[in-house]
């Protein structure tokens, strides 16, 4: 109870603050001094049939994008977030000095949302992963924020924010899609030992981190610098003339910092017990010609306007186990102990697919 005025009761303002800030206020001042005191007791023996209930701010999910320069499926997503009331946060790597303003983006929900010290992106590089630990900096700056999902510029979700939402908050680990890396030419033995091989991994960089994860990846100062020295994609014969080559090319690893670092990382921290070990991002393989995956390795199929049909969706949407190869090992999918759907998000899809997938409802009722 808050009094306000002169001493006494002879001229006064009385509150009493009920539940979740609500008050009742009584003007005192004219009243006897008998009236005033009745009153006061009143609104006293009031207060306590109430309780006071500060409101309590839901966690948060962190969606970081990276991004070159406009998010083409921008459309897609401010439908999706326009049901997440203030359950997210949402953070943009793009190419230094792009800003998302009224000019570049329709979407409210992306205004300004570009990280401010970006660096220039280069698929196979290290910066790929550089632009991720940045991502997260920045994500946790918010103590809400409590899962980290990162995302490219051609996903689209599979289900309403509710869903999602309930799936990654209901589950105590990271979904980081990580196995075995037993491929020739990926790691190099020069990161021993530091990086011994058998902590050696791979897996889709589409993660979903828990924040104790995700703190762990921005406080890196051992993996990282390894990564940055010795894991590099193998210059193509028609780049051969702008890089260094060995004089016997079969000795040049080919690694791919972005399918390594996370996984390696948990699996050097001893924390794999802590990751459900698959991505909740569904990306097909395109790997119809061979001589191209000799050369360049494996690419994801990106889905056109034709491809995007309620059958697609329908068939992604009922994944329900993965298989892993390397490990002879199948990953049942669940959610809260119930079998489930293992993917929320797909990609790789062009603007016109997502798109079609709005016009024709197959994404669904996002709010």
């Amino acid at each position: 109870m808050d009094l306000v005025g002169s001493s006494g009761f002879e001229s006064c303002k009385v509150q009493v603050k009920l539940i979740k800030g609500v008050r009742i206020e009584y003007e005192a001042e004219g009243d006897s001094e008998q009236t005033r005191y009745n009153h006061v007791a009143g609104l006293l023996s009031l207060q306590r049939h109430f309780v006071y209930e500060p409101e309590v701010q839901s966690p948060k999910i962190a969606f970081l994008f990276i991004s070159r320069n406009r998010l083409p499926l921008e459309i897609v997503w401010d439908a999706f977030f326009r049901g997440g009331a203030s359950k997210f946060s949402i953070f943009v790597h793009c190419r230094p000095g792009f800003v998302l303003n009224k000019a570049t983006t329709k979407s409210p929900y992306f205004l300004n949302r570009q990280v401010n010290n970006s660096v220039q992106v280069e698929w196979g590089e290290a910066s790929m992963i550089q632009a991720e630990r940045i991502l997260l900096r920045h994500a946790l700056s918010d103590p809400l924020n409590d899962r980290f999902v990162f995302l490219s510029d051609s996903c689209i979700p599979l289900y309403n924010f509710s869903y999602v939402y309930d799936y990654i908050m209901s589950a105590s680990t990271s979904f980081v899609d990580s196995f075995a890396d037993t491929k020739e030419g990926r790691y190099n033995p020069k990161m021993d030992p530091v990086i011994p091989v058998y902590n050696w991994r791979k897996g889709s960089q589409w993660a979903v981190l828990t924040r104790k994860h995700a703190k762990i990846v921005v406080e890196d100062e051992t993996v990282f610098p390894m990564f940055q020295k010795y894991c590099k994609k193998k210059p193509l014969p028609e780049f051969w003339r702008d890089h260094y080559i060995p004089a016997d090319t079969s000795k040049v690893h080919n690694c791919i910092p972005d399918e390594h670092y996370v996984q390696t990382l948990l699996a050097q921290k001893g924390l794999e017990s802590e990751i459900t070990r698959r991505s909740l991002t569904h990306t097909a393989w395109d790997v119809s010609n061979s001589r191209d995956l000799e050369r360049r390795g494996w690419h994801p199929v990106t889905y056109k306007y034709s491809d995007a049909t309620p059958m697609l969706l329908k068939f992604i949407k009922e994944i329900d186990n993965i298989y892993y190869e390397t490990e002879y090992r199948r990953e049942w999918c669940s959610s809260k102990g119930k079998a489930s759907t293992c993917f929320l998000f797909a990609r790789k899809f062009t603007r016109t697919a997502a798109l079609r997938l709005l016009n024709v409802s197959a994404l669904g009722d996002f709010n």
